[in-house]
C-alpha cells in the first residue's frame, strides 16, 4: 500500500502508554514493556509507564494495560475514567491473554469499554487505527467546488446530498477533528489549462510506461495530467492534506477534463485518498478503512437490484443482469465503470475516454476490476456515529454498450431490502476480503457504533464435506 506523504508527517506509530496497578519496579511489569516494545516495533511507540489514576501524557493516542490483575476490580472505576482507548496486551507476543478472560467480561459487563486483541494482526490493525485517527484530528482534507451541488448538471440530484452540506464538515470536524478545506473547482480548473503542454508531457514521462489508454487522444492525456499536476501543487502548498475531492460532475464546466487519472498516480505518489464528487463522507470512510485495514478501497455507486426503474433509468440500462435472487444483489457503477480504482488494487486496468454525457467530451475514465470474491461495502452514516458494514461477495461484471454502465461489478448481499433501507448514501466503499473482527475493532477505536447490515453472507452451497 502506497503511504500518505501528509499524514506520514503526522507520524506513522501508535503512541501507547503504558499504565500500571501495582508498582513500577514489578519485574513481570518490566518484562511486559519491554517485551511489547519488541513485538510492536516500527508499529507502535511504547512510552514509559505510569501508574493508574495520573494524567495521561498529551502524546498518547491510547492506554496500554500491559497486566491486569485482581486490583481490577477494585479499580473498575478509574479504568472507566480513562480518557483514550484501553488496549489490554497481556501476553509477550502484544496479544491480550485467554487467562485475562475473567477480569475482561467483568470490565465489559460494567460497560467499560476495553480493546483485547487475541491475534497480532487484530493488535496491528489496532495500532494503525489509533495512527488514523491521528492523523484524522491533524490533517485536512481538501474540497474542490464553487456552489452545494447546485452546479449546472444534475442540481436536482446533487443538492440532495449530505456531503454538500455545511452540516456535513461540522460534524466530520466535530467527530474525527478534521479540518475542511474548501477551494474553488473554478481556480482550479484555470490553474490545469495554465499548465504548459512541455511540463505536462514531462509528467506523464514518469507514466507511460504503466498507465494503459484506450483510445484517449494526445490532447485529452495532456488535460489529465494537467490536472494531476494542479492538484500535486495545491497538496505541497496546503502540506497538511491527507484526503482531497472535487465537485467533478455536477460543476464539470469548470475543467475540459476529469480527475480520475490524477487520483489514481496521487494514490501512487502520495498514498493520497480521494473523494469523488467531493464527498467527504465517502473520503472519512474510505480513509478509516484502508488506513486501519490496509486493503483496497474504491468508492462506488449502489444499485441494489430492488431499486428497480429509477436505477436503471439512471444508468440508462435495460435490465438488471439475470442472477439466481435478484433480490439480493446489487450493481455497483460509478462515471461509466465501476469508478476510480487505483492500478495497484485492479486485476484489470485501462484509461479510457469519459463515458457520462455531463461531463467534457475530452474527458477521461478509468475502466477497472477488482478481484472476484469477498468483498465488504461500508459507509459511516450522517451522523458519524455508526458504521454501516456488509459483507458481499463480487460475482461478476457486467456491461451496457453506449450506457452509464460499461463494466459494472454484479455483487451478492445477504439481504437486498436490508440495504436499500439501510445503507445510509447511495455511494458507498468496496474494500476487498471480510474482516469482521477487524471492522469491530476500528469501530471500537473511533467510537462508531458497527451495524452488520443483513446480517453473515449465507455461504454458496457447496456440497457434504467428509472429514
Amino acid at each position: 500500500m502506497a503511504e500518505l506523504n501528509g499524514a506520514a508527517a503526522l507520524g506513522t506509530e501508535a503512541r501507547l502508554v503504558p499504565v500500571y496497578f501495582g508498582s513500577a519496579d514489578d519485574p513481570d511489569l518490566v518484562r511486559q514493556v519491554e517485551a511489547l516494545r519488541g513485538a510492536l516495533a516500527g508499529n507502535a511507540e511504547v512510552l514509559g509507564p505510569i501508574p493508574l489514576g495520573v494524567p495521561l501524557p498529551k502524546e498518547a493516542d491510547a492506554v496500554v494495560l500491559p497486566q491486569i490483575l485482581s486490583d481490577t476490580y477494585k479499580r473498575a472505576a478509574e479504568v472507566r475514567a480513562l480518557s483514550l482507548p484501553v488496549l489490554v496486551l497481556t501476553s509477550e507476543f502484544g496479544v491480550a491473554s485467554m487467562f485475562d478472560l475473567d477480569i475482561l467480561g467483568y470490565l465489559r459487563g460494567e460497560k467499560i469499554e476495553v480493546l483485547a486483541p487475541h491475534s497480532v494482526e487484530a493488535t496491528l490493525t489496532a495500532c494503525r487505527a489509533l495512527v488514523a485517527k491521528r492523523q484524522l484530528r491533524e490533517g485536512s482534507f481538501l474540497i474542490y467546488r464553487d456552489s452545494a451541488g447546485a452546479g449546472p448538471f444534475q442540481s436536482e440530484i446533487f443538492t440532495k446530498n449530505f456531503w454538500y452540506q455545511q452540516q456535513c464538515a461540522e460534524r466530520l470536524h466535530d467527530k474525527f477533528g478534521t479540518k475542511i478545506i474548501v477551494k474553488s473547482f473554478k481556480e482550479l480548473g484555470a490553474r490545469a489549462k495554465a499548465v504548459p503542454d512541455a511540463k505536462a508531457r514531462e509528467d506523464w514521462e514518469r507514466f507511460r510506461d504503466t498507465v494503459p489508454l484506450a483510445g484517449v487522444s494526445d490532447r485529452a492525456l495532456l488535460s489529465a495530467v494537467k490536472i494531476y499536476r494542479a492538484l500535486c501543487d495545491e497538496l505541497d502548498e496546503e502540506g497538511s492534506a491527507i484526503a482531497a475531492g472535487i465537485n467533478c460532475l455536477n460543476e464539470s464546466t469548470f475543467s475540459d477534463t476529469t480527475p480520475c487519472l490524477a487520483w489514481d498516480l496521487l494514490y501512487q505518489d502520495r498514498g493520497l485518498v480521494w473523494g469523488c464528487e467531493g464527498d467527504m463522507v465517502s473520503m472519512v470512510t474510505k480513509f478509516i478503512v484502508h488506513r486501519s485495514l490496509r486493503v483496497p478501497v474504491m468508492m462506488s455507486n449502489m444499485y441494489p437490484f430492488v431499486a428497480g426503474q429509477p436505477a436503471l433509468k439512471h444508468e440508462h440500462i435495460p435490465a438488471f443482469p439475470a442472477v439466481d435472487q435478484p433480490d439480493n444483489y446489487v450493481l455497483a457503477a460509478h462515471c461509466g465503470y465501476l469508478g476510480v480504482v487505483p492500478r495497484c488494487f485492479a486485476t484489470d486496468w485501462v484509461l479510457r475516454p469519459k463515458a457520462l454525457a455531463i461531463v467534457d467530451e475530452n474527458a477521461t475514465a478509468i475502466d477497472a476490476r477488482l478481484p472476484l470474491g469477498d468483498l465488504s461495502l461500508s459507509k459511516v452514516d450522517p451522523t458519524f456515529g455508526r458504521l454501516v458494514l456488509i459483507e458481499s461477495e463480487l460475482t461478476g461484471y457486467a456491461g451496457w454498450e453506449g450506457s452509464d454502465c460499461r463494466n459494472g461489478a454484479v455483487i451478492r448481499v445477504p439481504d437486498g431490502h436490508a440495504v436499500m433501507e439501510g445503507l445510509p448514501a447511495c455511494h458507498a466503499i468496496l474494500s476487498t476480503g471480510h474482516d469482521l473482527p477487524g471492522f469491530k475493532l476500528i469501530s471500537q477505536v473511533f467510537g462508531l457504533e458497527l451495524e452488520l447490515l443483513g446480517g453473515r453472507l449465507p455461504a454458496r452451497d457447496a456440497g457434504s464435506v467428509t472429514v
